[in-house]
């Protein structure tokens, strides 16, 4: 049976942008929710005398939207609430971005920018990525670069916002800058520098200028870097010359155990007391030893030195 719903479509031209998401005005609102929704977030100590300052900009930019802040000092929390004036249902998810940020050290004029469509936020937790602490500092300090050259060189190539915060990474930007943003942080706590990554980028983004190349494979002009492994078998210091050694069948006797040169030695069918006197006097012959050897130290700063014997002096013969 042929398809009855692929007909063709006048409306649908190819100017048409079908990813464009327009804005929701007052007008188009049916009304008031009928259910309140609220986010909450903990924020930690350090952070309480900024945003105290900063509250009065957060809550005005959020009024726009209809929605309410509260800012809790005694239990460290933020919290948003939908009311009676919200319009738009996606302003209460922006709304709980804006607080995870702020928690997390973004700045507040940065913050309040998550509430313009188009605008998303990710935070990507790195901690649980590398184990030791000592190789996740060092990996984590590769993606700010030296003087931050390699966050500066990402947020300009995928156009986003990147803050690298404790065992946070924020990020903030379009859909697409945000995927290659946590593609990036992933490989580069997987031991992978972030160079290779920014080189690619780099690349992408002059083919993308390129209007013939748009429907292409990039994959042939896409640096393609092998990973070199090296091999962790240990290589001895000193190699033992095999040539020198004369051939046997038979292979080497096993080494004695103790308990097989306590039996050699008696030792083994002592009982306990002889064994302590046994030891005793082993301790006993040592400190005798140790004892001999300081003295003899002692006594050498005691030698007097080997005095030269005295050379008979010449004497001068008068010519007559």
């Amino acid at each position: 049976m042929p398809s009855t719903h692929k007909k063709e479509k006048p409306w649908d031209t190819d100017d048409i942008d079908k990813w464009k998401t327009d804005p929701i005005t007052k007008e188009e609102s049916s009304g008031p929710f009928l259910e309140e929704s609220s986010f909450m977030t903990l924020f930690p100590k350090y952070r309480e005398r900024y945003l105290r300052d900063s509250w009065p900009l957060i809550t005005k930019s959020l009024e726009k939207y209809g929605i309410t802040a509260v800012l809790d000092l005694v239990e460290g929390s933020m919290t948003v609430k939908t009311t009676r004036k919200t319009f738009d249902p996606a302003a209460i998810l922006n709304a709980r971005d804006v607080i995870k940020l702020l928690a997390r050290s973004v700045p507040a004029p940065q913050a309040i920018k998550i509430l313009e469509d188009g605008i998303a936020c990710d935070i990507i937790k790195i901690r649980s990525m590398v184990r030791n602490k000592e190789r996740f500092v060092k990996r984590r300090q590769r993606i700010l670069g030296q003087n931050g050259t390699t966050l500066k060189a990402l947020e300009l190539l995928t156009q986003t916002y990147i803050l690298v915060h404790g065992n946070t990474v924020s990020v903030m930007g379009p859909f697409k800058g945000l995927k290659e943003v946590r593609r990036v942080v992933e490989d580069t706590m997987e031991n992978v520098h972030p160079i290779y990554l920014i080189k690619e980028l780099m690349i992408k983004r002059e083919l993308a200028k390129d209007p013939a190349l748009a429907n292409e494979d990039w994959s042939r002009y896409l640096p393609n870097f092998k990973k070199r492994t090296l091999s962790k078998r240990r290589t001895p210091f000193k190699v033992a010359d095999k040539s020198k050694k004369t051939y046997t069948p038979f292979p080497p006797a096993p080494e004695k155990s103790k308990v097989d040169m306590q039996i050699e030695s008696g030792e083994y069918f002592l009982g306990k007391q002889a064994k302590q006197r046994a030891a005793e006097a082993e301790r006993a012959e040592v400190a005798k030893q140790k004892k001999e050897e300081k003295k003899r130290e002692r006594e050498k700063e005691y030698v007097p030195p080997e005095e030269e014997a005295a050379k008979p002096k010449k004497r001068k013969t008068s010519k007559e």
